[in-house]
């Protein structure tokens, strides 16, 4: 089984439901098995314009490829009313694999670990929440990256209650 790490996030129409009932999607596949799931975060888009995003990162356990598991992702976010007019468009939902084990890919479609991860404050945050000593091929540990997203203006959703704390 490897462990992957997805980022969901959206900032079209009720998004914190988006993301729940995605999760939920992605824990009904029989192939898939939904481990941890950060916290929600709310931030001001990156290098994009709308309304601030909600984002959050689970980890989940899977024997499909990363291709499989992006294909997966893709339907779900299609399902959800996904649009893709220009990048970095506002989205009603939007799932990034971010890492498969330590499975590095550059692929045209899917580069693994997804290569900006470490310049989002909206996908670093929730993912060491999840994984606090994460290291991946080619960011060694991603806890050294904090400092460099910290002028980005995040905060968790109040309300959240997940298990998987770590302060």
């Amino acid at each position: 089984m490897a462990l992957a790490f997805i980022g969901l996030g959206g900032n079209i129409g009720d998004t914190k439901q988006f993301i729940t009932d995605a999760i939920v999607c992605l824990a009904q596949n029989p192939e898939l098995k939904v481990k941890t799931r950060s916290c929600l975060y709310q931030s001001a888009p990156v290098n994009a314009s709308g309304n601030d995003f909600i984002n959050a990162v689970i980890s989940i356990e899977t024997k499909l490829t990363p291709e499989d598991l992006l294909t997966i992702c893709q339907t779900i976010e299609f399902s959800f009313g996904r649009e893709r007019p220009f990048v970095n468009a506002p989205r009603t939902l939007d799932l990034d694999v971010l890492a498969y084990d330590a499975v590095s890919i550059q692929e045209e479609n899917l580069i693994i670990p997804h290569p900006r991860m470490v310049e989002r404050a909206f996908v670093l945050l929730p993912l060491l929440e999840i994984a606090p000593d994460l290291e991946l091929p080619g960011f060694g540990k991603l806890s050294q990256y904090v400092g460099n997203v910290a002028h980005q203006r995040i905060e968790k959703v109040k309300g959240c209650n997940c298990p998987t704390q770590h302060h």
